[in-house]
């Protein structure tokens, strides 16, 4: 087979592509999972091949490998970072469930790298894998790569939408819209109050999700193979954190209990947990959206949202909502990998939980999903979205449901009445309250003026 080269790892000897990078390991997990055709992410390979860096840093510190063999294996990293490191990392998702597959696979391509560069071998378990086991080394890379994520796209993303919305509520405030609970007309609220409750939605959900920030950034690393540490220094996870934090520009810290972060995956289910918090109330924004404009004629139609697109194939000047579409789809498929990452955060058996790369793969598309469609909910459906103030004014106008402001002077059956008969005859309430009371018209424009009613009081 002219096109691949012999690999020889303690089970023997097997073909690997001529060209590839990885080594015999890496090739088996090819062999053995042919499942999903899915790589694990790109954020956790790149974290993995960061760990790896600081790893080499940390050894040649502690003396565990020459100077020579850590500035290689430091150099081989970087590099694959600056060019298509993708390319070399093949190992399907759904593989063994420590992630070894893809911690050899990162082993035996940063070797063979650094071997060129040094001009002698560097081995993958005994230099670039020195002091580590698959079971702190890949617990660690979940926890990076999603720590990386968040605060490089997550968190920014989720900011700016807040910062648009609270933009956009500025410029609607003049707007006064007919509430709505139960899909049904209620009292009128300002178009600033419904963005800004949004608003403030999602501050809670960052702000939730910064307080998750110091235990992702707190690191297994040093616990290798079952928390105890076997055959790392004891300094190794102290300096690993020190060289990891000043590659990512993020604090990192070893975390207080190795046994904790290798046996189980609390801290990413939490954080996955809080990811479907926001993304119900994208969800909830979203839905706000496409309703208020709906229509445009037998709708809402309080809004008209930017024009992204033909809507339909057979329906010539049809425009839809796509952009709170997506974002809701975004939003259900998020809910749906929180499932996936709760039932594999009850896999910790003993001391490792054996669905790591599941819980990968599913934490960092849901972190990506919600920074994407954020951006996008942000700037093509809530920055330019249209008032239809027309619209807005004919319905507050006919809303019997004003009548509630006269509750006080009126009493509730009586104003009742006034609401049924406003709906019935399809008249304004001012018109029928005119009638039914001894109230004059100067007063009942004071009383059932929308604008003093936004403000919680007549």
């Amino acid at each position: 087979m002219s096109n691949t080269r012999i690999e020889r790892d303690s089970m023997g000897e097997l073909h690997v592509p001529a060209e590839a990078l990885y080594g015999a390991q890496t090739q088996r997990a090819v062999d053995n999972f042919p499942i999903s055709h899915q790589r694990m992410p790109a954020p956790f390979i790149r974290a993995l091949i960061l760990a790896k860096a600081a790893a080499a840093k940390a050894n040649v510190e502690l003396k565990q490998i020459s100077e020579g063999q850590g500035k290689a294996i430091v150099d081989a990293a970087q590099g694959l970072l600056e060019g298509d490191f993708m390319r070399h990392f093949p190992v399907d998702i759904f593989q063994t469930g420590s992630g070894t597959s893809s911690n050899m696979n990162a082993n035996e391509v940063i070797a063979t790298l650094a071997s060129r560069l040094l001009g002698e071998v560097v081995d993958p378990n005994d230099h670039v894998n020195c002091g580590q086991s698959s079971n702190d080394i890949i617990p660690t890379t979940i926890h990076v790569s999603a720590a990386m994520v968040l605060h490089e796209q997550t968190l920014p993303a989720l900011l700016h939408l807040v910062q648009v919305i609270e933009q956009k509520a500025e410029q609607v405030h003049p707007f006064i819209k007919t509430g709505r609970t139960h899909l049904m007309d209620a009292m009128p609220v300002r178009m600033s109050q419904v963005l800004n409750g949004w608003a403030q939605q999602l501050k809670a959900n960052i702000g939730h999700l910064q307080d998750l920030l110091p235990s992702l950034q707190a690191l297994a690393q040093g616990g290798t193979a079952v928390g105890t540490g076997i055959n790392a220094p004891p300094e190794f996870a102290t300096r690993f954190s020190q060289q990891l934090s000043s590659l990512t520009g993020v604090k990192f810290t070893p975390g207080k209990n190795l046994f904790a972060l290798i046996g189980s995956q609390d801290t990413a289910v939490a954080v996955s947990g809080q990811l479907k918090a926001t993304a119900v109330s994208l969800m909830k924004i979203a839905n706000d959206l496409r309703w208020m404009n709906s229509g445009p004629l037998a709708g809402l139609g309080e809004i008209e949202l930017q024009a992204l697109q033909p809507g339909s194939s057979i329906m010539p000047g049809k425009v839809n909502p796509v952009i709170p579409e997506a974002t809701a789809m975004v939003a259900a498929q998020v809910i749906g990998n929180d499932t996936v990452i709760t039932i594999a955060g009850q896999s910790g058996n003993f001391e490792l939980n054996v669905m790591l790369p599941i819980i990968a793969q599913n934490l960092l598309s849901s972190l990506e999903l919600l920074g994407n469609s954020s951006r996008l909910l942000a700037d093509k459906a809530i920055a330019s979205f249209k008032v239809n103030e027309a619209r807005l004014k004919e319905a507050l106008s006919r809303n019997p449901i004003l009548v509630t402001a006269l509750n006080p002077i009126i009493g509730y059956q009586k104003a009742a009445e006034i609401a049924k008969k406003a709906y019935q005859q399809g008249r304004p309430v001012i018109d029928v309250a005119l009638e039914h009371t001894d109230l004059p018209r100067s007063q009942l424009e004071v009383l059932l003026d929308p604008e003093k009613l936004t403000a919680g009081g007549v």
